[in-house]
């Protein structure tokens, strides 16, 4: 072999050597830059998972809250003559013992008269969902239903613990207790 030959071999081998070199940077750049892509695509789906958990918290938030004010307004529409109906309850206990008072009477024009306005005020107060608590003496004291004003000896030992007389009607607006009976129980 030759000198130039010897030379050109080396050349050969220093640029095999640099492309080699080369080759070897540019295989580690690319496989950096696909890690850092990846890096960058993992971090990417990473927020669009956290957005789309945040968009279906905030989704089903929105759904009770309107599932919530739609149960308060239903509600609010029950009740929403409660107040009126509480403050008519004394007219209407008044109209009751009116009406006792005036069946002692012998007018009967009078009476029918008073009968009649008397049950179109009961029926329009239970078409708006007023209705009557029936509590009748004898009945089974319960402290959940009824309101006791006082207690009396008990006329009878099967009477203790029992309603003796009824004071004042109870009554109750759809599901809701607006007024407790009160009576009078035995002890």
């Amino acid at each position: 072999m030759s000198t130039k030959e010897q030379q050109e071999e080396i050349i050969k081998d220093q640029h095999t050597e640099e492309t080699t070199n080369a080759e070897e940077t540019t295989a580690k750049e690319n496989k950096e830059d696909v890690a850092e892509e990846k890096d960058e695509l993992t971090m990417a789906q990473e927020a669009l998972q956290n957005e789309k958990d945040k968009f279906l918290r905030l989704f089903a938030e929105f759904e009770n809250y309107k599932k919530r004010t739609s149960k308060e307004r239903i509600e609010l529409f029950k009740t929403a003559g409660q107040e009126v109906l509480q403050a008519i309850l004394p007219v209407l206990d008044d109209f009751d013992r009116a009406q006792k008072e005036i069946q002692k009477s012998e007018d009967e024009a009078l009476k029918q008269g008073v009968d009649l306005i008397h049950n179109k005020l009961k029926e329009t107060l239970k078409a708006k969902g007023l209705e009557l608590i029936t509590v009748e003496a004898g009945d089974v004291f319960d402290a959940d239903k009824h309101e006791a004003i006082t207690q009396i000896p008990a006329p009878s030992e099967d009477m203790k613990g029992k309603i003796i007389d009824v004071i004042e009607k109870g009554y109750k607006l759809g599901e809701k207790t607006i007024r407790y009976p009160k009576v009078v129980t035995g002890n």
